[in-house]
């Protein structure tokens, strides 16, 4: 059994919890009124300059070439790509570039990002990939079982669904698990519960994510 497989039995929980999230059931249906929506959009912005510094840890950690032109390549289609992309898709919700440039981080947002920076820049190159790996198979899961369900009416919310569900990012998914699974064979037992507690810990976070987006969670003081 690969290790990837194994962590099924801490992830398939966690996904289903996301699905039947309201957020995502208004998602998948289209019924989500759009001031969640604009909240997850902005966040989900400052996420990813978090994330693109992880990819940027991850290369300058890989321990051979073509992990590292790989990680490479994934941070500059992030900067560049994925960033755009994510600008162009914020319009279609009257959110400008300026707005998302003022965002803040949410305390989620917050808690996620710097618990992700850290392993990626303190602890060993696997638990960086375990980290790393919820937010793509999380986001691809959940768009391939919306999938499942029939697009929306809505165009901006099918886009969401069939890009998350489409064959890059599943592609894009299964390297990240094969990775882990790569480099989990040759780990002790000791390093493979650290990755797992560090898979959960991010798939714990993508879970509530979602949840902040919903409340529009705020800092209280």
């Amino acid at each position: 059994m690969s290790f990837t497989t194994d962590l099924e039995s801490v992830a398939e929980p966690i996904w289903d919890d996301i699905l039947s999230h309201p957020m995502v059931e208004a998602l998948g249906d289209g019924t989500l009124e759009e001031a969640p929506f604009r909240y997850w959009v902005r966040q989900d912005y400052v996420y990813l300059i978090e994330y693109a510094r992880v990819f940027a840890y991850g290369a300058a950690r890989a321990p051979d070439l073509d992990r590292m032109a790989t990680l490479a390549e994934l941070l500059e289609s992030t900067i560049s790509d994925e960033m755009d992309l994510h600008r162009a898709y914020a319009a279609e919700f009257g959110i400008d570039e300026s707005a998302l440039e003022a965002t803040d981080p949410s305390p989620t947002t917050q808690g996620y990002t710097d618990f992700l920076v850290r392993v990626a820049s303190t602890d060993a190159f696997g638990d960086l990939i375990a980290a790393l790996l919820p937010c793509m198979w999380g986001f691809n899961e959940t768009g391939k079982r919306l999938a499942r369900r029939g697009l929306p009416d809505d165009d901006r919310y099918a886009d969401w669904i069939e890009t998350y569900a489409g064959a890059e990012f599943t592609e894009l998914t299964d390297w990240c698990k094969a990775l882990l699974d790569d480099v989990a064979a040759d780990a002790s037992h000791r390093d493979r519960e650290r990755y797992r507690d560090r898979f959960e810990t991010s798939a714990r976070y993508e879970y509530r994510f979602w949840d902040a987006a919903w409340r529009q969670e705020g800092w209280s003081a």
